[in-house]
């Protein structure tokens, strides 16, 4: 029975109320937020939030990478079972997005510090660093370098629009948090991210929660076409070698590659174009655009790489950025979230997640599994998001009684 009545211990009010308190750091006039990653506004909402967590006798540590691991104790010095998810946002973002696993996760400490409850395994909420990856690039900076340490030789040297580097940031969040100990990497028994979908197939259905499977494996490439800079009024069509009409003529063709391969489940984005030298009165001599496609079957993936330098021009030039293969959650925490979606008396999807997340990463580390709260209009990244109330909280009680069991397992 102690999840469950951890489960019903967990207060909406109190929980839009922590919502509410975090929204205002970075809050922006026109609405929404900008509170980007190690920055003042975060750095101030990082205290705020150890200081409420400190309040219940939770301990805090930090990392290398600037993460923040808040531990309620169990019984038993054994590995934790974590949750939680980032504070950092986009330049205009909203309030929830990885705002509300955060939250969720303090409220169902203060649930169980309410009813002074102990599980078997300490219990720990965790604040990744940057995982947006709209101030410091790549993205899931915090997550990935909790999973590999060896990556933070490369991430101290990525440099923001100003030119402030992660090692300077990280070194000014020491300074300003320098109480608290740091941490090495540590096992877990496992982690549960809370999350918004930031999509629209659970508000389509009509279903307040989703028990995520994965996490759609990803390709992002780049394309250069090259053509010749000429006059706009004195060189012939027939003459010309324009850039922008080589890499366009080619989009059909991936269009119908992915198509093939994926059908129903293509994902498929030419997201970012670049045209030199972009002059309304001259012929583009150099079109640059980039490739998104997703899909949760790696021969898919790997058919899609095989069969892309087919689809364009001979003068291309094929640049791959980016590869991460599918993530496939551990099925004994699905299940267990599964039953606890069953505990709360609502209705649930089995669905995969086509955005990155920090549960992408710990995935390899210790069992891992996610939990979807519909967004409306599927509106995510923008000051316009936004999850019914009823629906938030289903997600929290559905959280607190899968960390429970979770925690009290031998």
């Amino acid at each position: 029975m102690k999840a469950e009545n951890v489960m019903a211990a967990v207060r909406g009010e109190r929980l839009h109320g922590l919502l509410d308190t975090l929204a205002g750091f970075g809050a922006l006039p026109t609405g929404g937020m900008n509170r980007q990653a190690l920055s003042d506004e975060d750095f101030a909402a990082r205290a705020w939030l150890i200081g409420e967590a400190q309040r219940i006798g939770c301990r805090v540590w930090t990392d290398v990478c600037a993460n923040l691991f808040i531990r309620r104790d169990g019984l038993e010095d054994l590995p934790p079972v974590m949750t939680g998810s980032h504070m950092d946002t986009q330049p205009s973002g909203g309030h929830l997005d990885g705002c509300y696993g955060v939250m969720a996760g303090l409220e169902c400490l203060l649930a169980l510090h309410e009813l002074d409850l102990s599980t078997r395994r300490p219990i720990e909420l965790v604040v990744w660093t940057n995982e947006e990856g709209s101030r410091f690039s790549p993205g899931a900076m915090g997550s990935s370098a909790f999973v590999e340490p060896q990556r933070m030789s490369a991430y101290r040297d990525s440099r923001d629009a100003a030119g402030v580097s992660v090692a300077e940031a990280l070194d000014e969040h020491g300074r300003r948090f320098s109480g608290l100990p740091l941490r090495e990497r540590i096992a877990a028994h496992a982690f549960v991210e809370l999350h918004i979908e930031q999509g629209p197939v659970l508000e389509r259905a009509g279903v307040p929660l989703g028990v995520v499977s994965g996490i759609q494996g990803v390709r992002w490439y780049q394309v250069r076409c090259r053509g010749a800079s000429a006059h706009a009024g004195t060189t012939p069509m027939d003459m010309r070698q324009d850039a922008l009409l080589l890499a366009t003529a080619c989009l059909p063709a991936i269009d119908a590659l992915a198509e093939r391969l994926a059908g129903a489940d293509k994902r498929l984005t030419f997201g970012r174009w670049q045209v030199l030298p972009n002059s309304i009165n001259t012929v583009a001599g150099e079109a640059t655009f980039t490739i998104d496609f997703r899909h949760a079957d790696p021969e898919v993936l790997a058919a899609f790489d095989a069969e892309l330098p087919a689809c364009l021009p001979d003068a291309a030039d094929l640049q791959p950025l980016f590869s991460h293969p599918p993530v496939a959650f551990d099925a004994a925490v699905v299940d267990m979230l599964q039953r606890a979606v069953e505990a709360t008396g609502e209705a649930s999807l089995s669905l995969r997640s086509g955005a990155f997340h920090d549960a992408m990463y710990l995935a390899t580390h210790c069992p891992t599994g996610m939990l979807f709260v519909p967004s409306r209009d599927g509106i995510s990244h923008n000051p316009r998001e936004y999850t019914e109330p009823s629906q938030l909280e289903a997600g929290a009680r559905a959280l607190a009684w899968s960390l429970v069991q979770l925690a009290d397992q031998a």
